[in-house]
């Protein structure tokens, strides 16, 4: 029997929490020398956590870190990088205007009688680069070659500059394509038989498949538990980063009315074949009055991206969208307002609320802006507009001109909705709606969902809790690596979705 091989990383009960969030509780993570790791979660799940606990940008709370058998304390990123732990993120952090050489050898440059020696440098990071088998001239600018080179060239300067020992990919696949991707695998490969530890965050489940040696799950803050990729099915992965049993199957009981499948459908949006290289892949859809159509899959999957262009906020270069039977040729979220499409983002904080104004404002921020700056509604026309959704939403308030920062979660997240329900839209596009809200928040967001589709309109509800999507939903649409895979019924049962969002429908 062979011995294992021994770790390089040794993460013991880590715990960290921020003011009202325990963003790991006791988690343990170990990585081995020559090993390919796959850190999987959705959002939430403490993943960036963790790493920035490892790379020293936070300090845990409990738990130790042992590299190499000794017990370290990572003092801030750059004490990181001394230890040999680098991160290649998803944006580079290099200079494009300057060399391929310049960058790998940044802050390291040999010197000759008091100036930088650049016939050496160029042969020092043209050594280096040439360890990964890519074919690049390191005297040209970074600038010059696409995303995966240059994330080949942070991986260089991570082994050769700073002497990685443990190098962490977030998200190193999200902008490339597929040929793009194999390049990369090709180099991870290589440096996992030369000993190197990678750690691989992503969000896509066919890639870990193809690379990953072992998958660590998180799931609110906890570790639900490492596996050998090759005896964990993909459907059993699926459900450890949702929560879900594969025999649990819940009654779940269907609130929504029953009067949309009597009535004559409506089209009211077609999209046909849109997307965005490196975004979505072109994807077909229908969207109907008096319809609930729901948005399953895993973080990542590309349902995000799909409502972006929808409502303007990226311009496809593929396919086309019609709206009330007229092609859309301007994309931008001002356009679709005036089309009567509404989107209200998955991130509330930073792209909903804006805390410094009051709940007034804020809701009044999208219809005001349709009506154009120039034509500035009265203060008791703005009042009646808040009044009217205040109570509509049960916003708990003593005043329209609290500051909405000053508010609850839930309550936060329906004056967006208010912003949103004051344009009047005839399609409505809920993204994440009910994430980070209590129970009895949720159960109101919902029902007023199915009331507004019973009023006539077009809903797209997107949502990572499966539950709520085949509670609510008249269809749904299962999204995977960025594409649409399938559509079903709203009496889907939740193991199809599960296999499907696994790949292995």
């Amino acid at each position: 029997m062979m011995a294992e091989t021994p770790n390089v990383v040794v993460m013991k009960g880590i715990s960290k929490s921020f003011p009202g969030v325990v963003a790991l509780e006791n988690v343990d993570f170990m990585l081995r020398r020559g090993e390919i790791h796959a850190l999987m979660g959705e959002n939430g799940a403490g993943k960036s956590t963790l790493i920035k606990v490892l790379t020293g940008v936070e300090q845990p709370d409990t738990g130790t870190i042992e590299l190499d058998g000794k017990t370290v304390q990572v003092r801030s990123p750059q004490h990181s990088q001394e230890l040999g732990i680098s991160t290649v993120y998803q944006e580079i952090n290099l200079c494009t205007n300057i060399s391929v050489a310049e960058n790998i050898m940044l802050g390291h440059e040999p010197h000759r009688w008091g100036s930088i020696h650049w016939r050496k440098m160029n042969e020092l990071a043209q050594k280096a680069i040439d360890r990964l088998g890519i074919d690049v001239d390191v005297a040209l600018p970074l600038g010059n070659y696409s995303v995966a080179i240059q994330q080949m060239v942070a991986i260089t300067r991570a082994l050769e500059v700073l002497s990685a020992k443990v190098l962490i990919l977030d998200e190193p696949t999200s902008s490339l394509d597929i040929h793009e991707t194999h390049l990369l695998f090709d180099v991870m490969r290589k440096l996992k038989n030369e000993g190197i530890g990678i750690i691989f965050i992503t969000h896509f489940l066919d890639q870990v498949y193809q690379i990953a040696d072992r998958i660590t799950v998180l799931r609110n803050g906890k570790l639900v538990g490492t596996f050998d990729t090759a005896s964990l099915p993909r459907v059993e992965l699926v459900a450890k980063m949702l929560g879900r049993s594969l025999t649990e199957l819940d009654a779940i009981s269907k609130v929504k009315s029953q009067e949309a499948d009597n009535k004559d459908k409506e089209h009211v949006v077609e999209v046909e074949a849109l997307g965005l290289k490196g975004s979505l892949e072109p994807v077909d859809l229908e969207l109907y009055a008096h319809e609930i159509l729901g948005i399953a899959g895993l973080l990542g999957s590309g349902r995000t991206e799909m409502a972006g262009l929808i409502f303007g906020i990226d311009s496809p270069d593929s396919g086309s969208l019609i709206v009330a039977g007229e092609k859309v040729n301007r994309f931008s979220p001002l356009e679709s307002l005036k089309r009567g499409i509404a989107l209200c983002p998955e991130d509330r904080k930073a792209e909903g609320v804006v805390g410094d104004l009051t709940i007034r404002e804020n809701i009044i921020l999208a219809l005001q802006a349709r009506y154009g700056w120039f034509k500035f509604m009265s203060k008791p026309k703005q009042d009646e507009i808040a009044e009217r959704y205040i109570k509509l939403l049960g916003i708990v308030t003593p005043s329209p001109d609290q500051l909405v920062r000053n508010l609850s979660g839930g309550n936060q997240q329906k004056v967006i909705l208010a912003r949103w329900l004051a344009t009047n839209p005839k399609v409505l596009i809920l993204d994440e709606p009910t994430r980070g809200i209590d129970v009895g928040a949720k159960t109101e967001i919902q029902k007023l969902v199915l009331e507004l589709a019973k009023e006539g309109k077009s809903c797209v509800f997107i949502s990572s809790e499966m539950e709520e999507v085949l509670r609510i939903s008249d269809r749904i649409a299962v999204m995977r690596d960025r594409k649409k895979v399938a559509e079903y019924p709203g009496g889907v049962d939740d193991q199809t979705l599960i296999h499907t969002m696994a790949g292995e429908s």
